[in-house]
């Protein structure tokens, strides 16, 4: 990734200082969730922003439910998922954290 405002081949924001931008970048994030819940391929996009820190992503996912649901359960359910089918891939904490506390994480998500 360049770091310094200059030439991007895939995108002219790629190569906007990093240091000072919040850029908005493509990512690979959808497809992966695809991949891990068949049921949800080709039904989600990503987007992905460039921000100045040296590592660690985050993903919004924003989703459309068939049925009325509370966060509550929401939250409960993504975290069985980190405790059961996904466990030692996806990391779930209720904790206040930041993106330097997940530099080193071995979970993907």
């Amino acid at each position: 990734q360049s770091v310094v405002d200059g030439p991007s081949r895939k995108d002219w924001r790629g190569g906007r200082g990093a240091f000072q931008n919040i850029i908005p970048a493509s990512t690979g994030a959808a497809k992966a969730v695809g991949l891990c819940l068949p049921e949800l391929k080709g039904k989600l996009t990503g987007m992905a922003f460039r921000v100045p820190v040296a590592d660690v992503s985050v993903v919004d996912l924003t989703v459309k439910l068939s049925s009325a649901t509370t966060y509550e359960a929401i939250c409960e359910a993504v975290k069985h998922a980190a405790n059961t089918s996904m466990k030692n891939i996806m990391y779930y904490t209720e904790e206040a954290v930041v993106s330097s506390d997940f530099i080193g994480c071995e979970y993907s998500s």
